[in-house]
């Protein structure tokens, strides 16, 4: 199995002057240079007065595709969804509970002790259990609230290779059977459930899967049960994952589900870009998710939002809304960005994703659903988006004909309405977008401005089918369906 591309990103000059050589025949700068420069050292010495109320609002970093803002530029943050934490009362080591960090020995019964004792602290100031450098093999285990789990530097959790330390637990109600597998499922390597005031963090520390011998189970079809993520809490709220590599991750990396009140940032997320299904993070069926300054490079969606499998996701009715990702960057070959669905079943609304940046990958943002579904997936905005090497820079699809069993209902139909997409910047575009609604519920509203896809040969056209909306701004021109001049968005006259 090949292992991730490390594909260099150019950087983009933003100014480049002429140097003035000495006597008459050097080349002169002009003079709105000169004005520029003394503008540029008035401005950089008024931000080093005044951080706070830079004049400065456009993310310059962005251009070179570092997302976010440059050094000492205040950035807009969503973390606010976390909650702070008290110090914890007690604080202890792995290695007071007999772990040893060597790679070889198994640490799986002493992070068990570990989360037993830590769990008779819940109620009485909280725990905190550090990893200390060193390789520190272990299967899964649980969680416990207000609790801490940190990684030192040079920390690495290491995930089993011994599937029966990855024991067997329940499908989740919303899908009705494992998402890969029949019936039940693998239980995640770090994992909880009914959990509150919960920080897994460090110095940059790391918690790898080992997920190969996963995905060659799933590619050989031997995989019996669904495989296990990285890290998954269920039924959680006050949850802060932040300063970790995470990587290799049997199946998806990170999963929220039925949760509330979550912050994931700064934040490293690997896995081979052929690994299959090996999501960034999934958000489902959560209120109130921050996503921010995170890196992922994956073989899925680097971000994707859920909520359930069609009767299953409706009937639990349980939404994903208010979601904020920003500052997000990576590449997948095999999928995007952010990617909305395909399982929606219990809705998805109130979403915003904004400084985006996306690289060598098959789509940029991405909605999909399907006849069965059912649900909705309403207002959502994606802003300020830059891609390189994308083949479809934005993509609505249909009819994947992926169903958990023969009870859906060919009569459920999803709802589509309000998508607002604007300043889109996409490099060596592969091909324009396709949006591509359902006959009987199309897609509408939506809205795009500021639209432009460099690359494309000037017989390609955007292919569209059964959506309504507006647009401007937008090039090469979009499809007729986007033309109309009732746009619920302010063009430039």
């Amino acid at each position: 199995m090949s292992t991730c591309r490390d594909i260099m990103e150019e950087q983009t000059p933003i100014l480049n002057l002429n140097r003035i050589k000495g006597g008459g025949g050097g080349i002169r700068r002009p003079l709105w240079v000169s004005v520029l420069i003394l503008f540029t050292v008035i401005a950089l010495f008024s931000l080093h007065i005044n951080r706070e109320y830079s004049i400065f609002s456009i993310p310059l970093d962005f251009i070179s595709g570092r997302v976010g803002l440059v050094s000492g530029y205040q950035q807009k943050s969503c973390s606010d969804f976390f909650k702070q934490v008290p110090a914890r009362k007690v604080v202890k080591s792995i290695r007071d509970f007999g772990g040893i960090g060597d790679g070889k020995t198994s640490n799986t019964k002493a992070f068990q002790r570990a989360m037993e004792f830590m769990a008779r602290f819940t109620e009485s100031g909280g725990s905190q259990l550090v990893v200390p450098k060193g390789r520190w093999l272990t299967g899964s285990f649980n969680l416990t609230s207000n609790f801490t789990l940190f990684l030192e530097y040079g920390a690495v959790i290491l995930g089993s290779q011994d599937p029966n330390e990855w024991p067997i637990i329940d499908a989740l109600p919303s899908y009705g059977r494992g998402r890969e597998r029949l019936g039940a499922r693998h239980i995640s390597l770090i994992h909880g459930n009914g959990l509150t005031n919960v920080v897994i963090t460090g110095e940059n520390g790391t918690v790898d899967g080992q997920g190969k011998m996963w995905w060659d189970l799933w590619w050989n079809r031997t995989l019996v049960h669904t495989r296990g993520h990285l890290v998954e809490l269920i039924n959680s709220q006050n949850i802060l994952i932040q300063n970790l590599t995470l990587m290799n991750s049997p199946f998806w990396t990170i999963h929220p589900i039925y949760c509330r009140n979550i912050v994931i940032r700064n934040m490293t997320i690997l896995a081979p870009l052929n690994a299959p299904n090996t999501d960034g993070i999934d958000a489902d069926s959560s209120l109130n998710v921050c996503i921010e300054d995170c890196y992922i490079e994956s073989g899925d969606d680097l971000i994707s939002v859920k909520s359930g499998w069609d009767h299953y996701g409706m009937k639990m009715a349980r939404p994903s809304s208010n979601i904020i990702v920003r500052r997000v960057k990576g590449t997948t070959p095999t999928c995007s960005g952010v990617g909305i669905g395909s399982e929606m079943s219990g809705g998805v609304s109130n979403v915003l994703i904004e400084d985006l940046y996306v690289r060598d990958s098959a789509a940029g943002v991405r909605i999909k659903t399907d006849i069965g579904r059912g649900g909705y997936i309403v207002n959502i905005t994606i802003n300020n988006i830059r891609m390189e090497r994308v083949k479809v820079p934005i993509r609505f699809s249909r009819g994947a004909n992926d169903h958990p069993d023969e009870k859906w209902d060919p009569k459920a139909l999803p709802k589509v309405r309000g998508i607002f997409i604007s300043n889109v910047v996409s490099l060596e575009s592969k091909r324009p977008p396709l949006l591509v609604g359902i006959e009987e519920a199309p897609f509408e509203d939506i809205h795009m401005k500021n639209i432009s896809l460099f690359g494309l040969a000037p017989s390609m056209k955007w292919n569209c089918e059964f959506i309504s909306g507006s647009s401007c701004s937008v090039f090469p021109a979009p499809c007729s369906q986007l033309l109309k001049n009732e746009s619920t968005i302010q063009c430039p006259n």
